[in-house]
């Protein structure tokens, strides 16, 4: 039993990186989904989502990627995916490319994509390295730096990367810790995408 549990943990913690530790999977292969253009998402997931609440609101001052910083309160209507990232993190780059993929494939369909920038080392903190940083992993969507790690808290996050899916209603309806489960989240993009848009 105590072998059983002891894989487990090391599993999952080979999928994420801990505050305290930065660990690799040794996994440098982007996800199947996004080599595979046959590959699709497993069918079942609908609106049977469960809904975890209202999510915090983004405080950020410092985005890049866009004009003015972005508050959940104006996405309304929109689904957002919430990524909780560090640019040195070997987990966060290999999910990078199912989020490039899932930005381009549904912004205009309604989502918006969001890397929330909580940097675990002092290099990572400088705004300059961001910038350089999401220059050459070819990111387009918006990122929003978080060094005082004010939206990391408020959604009570502990690892890298950590995904949240956040409806048109504003709720957190799926999340995702660590590498993996990229049919299950594309799945989850495309049921609340699909979802009637709330009414004001």
């Amino acid at each position: 039993m105590k072998q059983v549990s002891f894989f487990v943990v090391i599993a999952f913690l080979l999928g994420a990186c801990a505050p305290s530790a930065a660990l690799s999977s040794g996994n440098t292969n982007p996800p199947d989904a996004m080599n595979n253009p046959a590959a699709t998402p497993p069918m079942g997931v609908r609106s049977s989502l469960p809904d975890m609440g209202a999510a915090p609101e983004l405080t950020n001052s410092t985005w890049l990627n866009v004009n003015a910083p972005l508050r959940l309160a104006n996405l309304r209507g929109k689904v957002v995916l919430l990524d909780m990232w560090t640019f040195e993190c070997i987990n966060c780059q290999h999910v990078l490319p199912a989020l490039r993929g899932w930005h381009a494939k549904y912004a205009s369909s309604g989502l918006v994509v969001i890397g929330n920038h909580f940097p675990e080392f002092a290099q990572e903190a400088n705004l300059d390295n961001l910038k350089a940083a999401v220059k050459d992993d070819g990111i387009l969507y918006p990122v929003a730096q978080d060094n005082d790690g004010a939206t990391w808290k408020a959604y009570k996050n502990e690892y890298w990367p950590a995904m949240y899916l956040i409806d048109k209603s504003g709720h957190i309806r799926y999340v995702q810790i660590g590498e993996g489960n990229y049919f299950e989240t594309e799945a989850a993009i495309q049921a609340l995408l699909a979802e009637p848009t709330p009414q004001s």
